[in-house]
């Protein structure tokens, strides 16, 4: 056995005859186990919390989206319809009008996201969204909302007492002498009220395709962009060329993370400011290493001393702690990950920490993070036992 490694596991492992040191040895081992645990704890937290805020939005949002990079709206011919059916692993796509627009109910009235769509919107999207009323009919004049506009306005599902008008700006110039000359006016009904996140439930109604390109004086062929479902996600990238080649440059292609990159920034940041700040206390806990350390060459002088008068080199005493600070911090470190992987599980399978009262706090434990603590404490502990075995020198060991 190596000599270094065996000496630095018997100082490990081996109660000091000084109480003093083994309550240090001990406090700073907690440190380290601590440490670790809370930091892959917290980037569980947050990570389940990224993967709860981003499916609110993700199964409302296509695998793909065709948009054109110039202007609002383009025309889909019936050419680019026949090659978009022979590209293979496409399950189904629906064409989509976006336009801002003004509900009025009443003497109430709000600006809202009105989003038209065909018959070909994903039935399993329409199922998970909508929680009273149900969807419109395809070419009718009925709208779905979300529960916010519905709150905000008073009005219900099929609430005909209600007369809900949409208003869009006509486009043009010259002296406006009458609403008719400012505006597109339909005449609607809520069908049904639909459920997703508070940002869309605020914000966003539901219209058939036809209906709003009637609004908005478009032709049938008109539409803002193509949401695109795949047979297999898997398939993204080869789908995403075939559909670059049939749309050609003057549009781009987006990916459900390229929708939604702004939140995906944020909490990318937020996560990395926790990893830090973690990490920060991370280098503060392993101070108490480095100290355990000097503590533990102070009390072992004699020992060493006789070790170097035997012809052991400082090079290989300054080994011997670092090692045995490297075995501290490695085993601390993987105790606690271990700690932490269990109260993750526990709090997965049973929920004991609660959001509210029927909602657990959300936990995903992913191995890019179990690596990432695992790696941080050790380069950090290792740095930490190569600072503390430098105080070994020859007119120390000559004392």
């Amino acid at each position: 056995m190596n000599f270094t490694l065996y000496i630095a596991k018997r100082y490990l492992f081996t109660k000091s005859s000084n109480n003093a040191i083994n309550f240090i040895t001990i406090i700073a081992a907690i440190g380290i186990v601590i440490g670790s645990a809370a930091l892959l704890i917290v980037l569980s937290g947050f990570a389940g919390l990224k993967d709860y805020s981003l499916q609110f939005s993700s199964f409302v949002d296509p695998d793909l989206k065709v948009v054109p990079i110039e202007g609002k709206t383009f025309e889909l011919s019936p050419e680019t319809i026949s090659k978009l059916n022979e590209i293979e692993g496409i399950a189904s796509y629906s064409k989509t009008i976006e336009e801002h627009a003004v509900l009025v109910s009443d003497n109430k009235q709000q600006i809202v996201s009105l989003k038209g769509v065909d018959e070909h919107y994903p039935k399993s999207t329409i199922s998970s969204i909508i929680s009273l009323g149900s969807w419109f009919s395809p070419e009718s004049n009925q709208i779905v909302s979300g529960w916010g506009i519905a709150s905000n306005l008073s009005f219900g599902v099929m609430d005909y007492g209600k007369v809900l008008k949409i208003y869009t700006p006509k486009p043009g110039k010259g002296q406006i002498t009458s609403e008719n000359d400012a505006f597109n006016t339909i005449t609607t009904t809520n069908i049904g009220i639909f459920e997703i996140n508070e940002q869309l439930d605020n914000s966003l109604v539901y219209g058939s395709l036809g209906l709003i390109q009637e609004l908005l004086n478009y032709n049938e062929n008109t539409i803002s962009s193509l949401e695109l479902k795949l047979t297999n996600i898997k398939d993204i990238e080869i789908v995403t060329e075939a559909l670059q080649s049939v749309f050609g440059t003057n549009f781009q292609i987006k990916t459900k993370e390229q929708l939604n990159d702004a939140l995906h920034k944020m909490l990318n940041t937020e996560n990395l400011a926790v990893y830090l700040i973690f990490t920060l206390v991370l280098i503060i806990a392993l101070f108490n290493v480095v100290g355990s350390i000097i503590m533990m060459i102070l009390d072992k002088k004699n020992d060493l001393k006789t070790l170097f008068n035997l012809g052991i080199t400082v090079k290989k005493i300054r080994r011997i702690f670092f090692l045995h600070g490297s075995l501290m911090v490695v085993l601390g470190g993987f105790t606690g990950i271990v700690l932490a992987i269990s109260l993750i599980l526990i709090q997965k399978a049973f929920g004991f920490v609660m959001i509210t009262a029927s909602l657990p706090y959300p936990v995903s434990l992913k191995f890019i993070d179990v690596v990432l603590v695992f790696t941080t404490i050790t380069v950090l502990g290792l740095l930490a036992a190569k600072i503390a075995s430098t105080r070994i020198s020859k007119p120390l060991l000559a004392q």
